[in-house]
Order: C-alpha cells, then structure tokens, then sequence
C-alpha cells in the first residue's frame, strides 16, 4: 500500500530506470530490484504494476541505511484492489464489482495520475464502504415480476455480502433482503458467485472436483448444478484471461490501445467467451474484439464492441477478421491492425 503522506515519493518501474539511467527493458532483464536487500515494492503482492518509496530506493543505490515506512495503518493509506478486497475479505474478482459504488469511484486515485496509472483507494473509503454493507432485514421483498430496488451495478455486491454471512444463503432470502426479483436477478446472481469462488478454490487446489469444492465452501446440494456451470465458464475465462491480457498489454505498448484495461471476459451461449479492447479514438477501429470461436475482429461500436450473441460470426461495414488462428501472437495481430489491407472480412475455417 502506500501509507499516508508517501504519495510524492512513489516510483512506478519506468521512474526507476529513469533514475538509473536505464531503458525500461533493460532494467526488467537485468532485475536489479529482485536482488537480496532491495527495498520491497509499496504495491502488493499480486499487483500487475510493481510501485516502489523513491526515498528507499534512493538511499540503496546510494549505499546509504534504507529509511523505514510507517507501520500505523492510517485512513489516508491509498490501497489497491488487491488491498481492498483484503479489507473487506472478499476475492479480488469481486472488488471489480464494488468499486463501481458512487463514493468508491468517486474517491479513486490513479497512481501515477494519467491513463497509465493503477487505482488506488483511500483506506477511510474502503472502511466507510464496509461499515456500510447491508444486512439482514433490509428492504422489504420484491413480488413476482417487479422490479429490483437497487442500481444493477450493486447487485452483486450486496449478494456476495450476504454469502459471506451465510453459504447457504437461499434465493428467497435474498430476494426479500435486497428487494430484488427471485428469478432471474437472485437466482442468476448466487449461482455466479458461488461459481467464481469455486473457480477460486479450485486454482488454490487443482486437484479438487467442482462438485467437492461446492461441498467444502457449504453450497447446499440444490444449488451444485448452476454453480458448478458457472465454475466451469470462469476456469475457462481465467485460463484465457493471460493470453487476452497480453495481448492487451502489447496493443497498448504500441501506442493503439488504452493502458490498464481491465478486460471483462463475457460468457456467451454454448461455452464460449468474448473479451474487447478498447483502441485509442485516432484508430479506425473503436475496438478489437476476441472471440473463443473465431478469434479476433475489428468492431465499430466504442458502447456495445461485443454486440450481440449469435450462432453465426458478425460481419459487415468495419469488420475484419485478424491473425491466424483462434490466440495469433500480439505482434501479428499488430500488424494486421497496421495494415488495412490484411484481414478478411470472414473468420477462417477451423483447423
């Protein structure tokens, strides 16, 4: 995390090797910051973009005593996902959900500032935010075929609470405590939780069968089917999710597509999935689109990039089909993206 005050001193990694007089590739073959006794990261553990105190660093390379950090929790310490989802304990997965609350995006920080930057939270933020999770009790029940009480993107959120205070949580229960809909907004919304932290269990023992997972994290037996179809379409979805990040990653190095995506992998009917990203407004693009079935796509639509699911690949004005094969190398789908002329305005055949 980066503890209150300590903001002016962050370096991310492009910084460090600035001031080390470095290329960035260089200082990421050489790993100079991996050696014994170098001052750790302030980011934690699982984050994508390592950040380091400048002060630290500093005083190492200089060969001077390293200065300590505060050690007091403090409201202004800026945390990131993974640290707010510890706060709350939940999965990380899940803060993705809850950050879009009002007060939580409005709070966010990007460190550094600019499109690059990773977001962060103010502690008090993250604490006001789980002080104010929803028990039981509230809201009154919602009849058949009325509408939810709550905005979509709280959904989720609220439900997960609610599983965590009770894996056997029914979908009545839930219903009547959020005030929305039994079928399918209940319903579709504990199956989909339950299945990711399946998922989750699983990647922590791979050995573990779906159904044994939802046994040992208390799903009653009724709800094994949904839940375990759920867990299937994530364990797809995360086996993907390195390849598609990669891709993304190269696509924003070149210059063509925004920094930082946090890609949102949709499951489609029949098990497939389909990830976008979002290229940068001087591309005749608006998007780049993934498919499990057909690989990539150009699309026209900066709202809707995906459109809709059917059993026939899209076509028509602005779409072309790039790279050979269902996961191409980044750098081929690059060229492609370069040149207008590569492409074909239908998928290839499968092998």
């Amino acid at each position: 995390m980066i503890r209150a005050g300590r903001l002016p001193y962050v370096q991310t990694m492009s910084d460090l090797a600035d001031a080390l007089g470095k290329k960035l590739t260089t200082l990421r073959n050489q790993k100079p910051y991996a050696a014994e006794g170098h001052p750790a990261p302030i980011s934690s553990p699982d984050a994508r973009n390592q950040l380091w105190d400048s002060e630290q660093t500093k005083a190492y390379y200089a060969g001077e005593p390293i200065p300590e950090l505060p050690q007091v929790d403090d409201d202004e310490d800026l945390l990131d996902r993974h640290e707010a989802a510890q706060e709350l304990g939940i999965a990380s997965v899940t803060w993705n959900t809850y950050k879009k609350d009002p007060a939580l995006a409005a709070g966010m920080v990007l460190v550094p500032a600019g499109p690059k930057g990773t977001e962060h939270w103010p502690r008090r933020l993250v604490l006001a935010y789980k002080d104010s999770r929803p028990g039981r009790g509230a809201g009154g029940g919602r009849r058949e075929g009325s509408g939810d009480m709550i905005p979509r993107d709280e959904i989720l959120p609220r439900i997960a609470e609610l599983l965590d205070a009770d894996p056997a949580v029914t979908v009545e229960t839930v219903s009547d405590t959020l005030g929305i809909t039994k079928f399918p907004t209940a319903q579709t919304g504990l199956a989909t939780l339950r299945g990711q932290r399946i998922a989750e269990l699983l990647e922590k023992q791979p050995g573990l069968a779906l159904k044994d997972a939802a046994l040992e994290l208390g799903y009653p037996t009724i709800t094994h089917r949904a839940a375990v179809t759920y867990a299937e379409h994530e364990l797809r979805a995360r086996g993907a999710r390195p390849y598609l990040q990669r891709t993304a990653e190269a696509l924003a190095a070149a210059g063509i597509a925004q920094h930082d995506q946090e890609l949102d992998i949709r499951q489609l009917d029949g098990g497939a999935m389909a990830a976008a990203v979002m290229l940068n407004t001087d591309q005749s693009a608006a998007a780049v689109v993934w498919d499990s079935r057909y690989g990539w796509r150009t699309s026209t639509s900066r709202r809707h990039p995906i459109g809709k699911d059917t059993d026939t690949p899209p076509e028509g004005e602005g779409i072309r089909y790039l790279g050979s094969g269902l996961q191409p190398d980044p750098d081929e789908l690059l060229g492609a993206l370069h040149d207008g002329r590569m492409g074909t305005k239908r998928p290839h055949p499968k092998p």
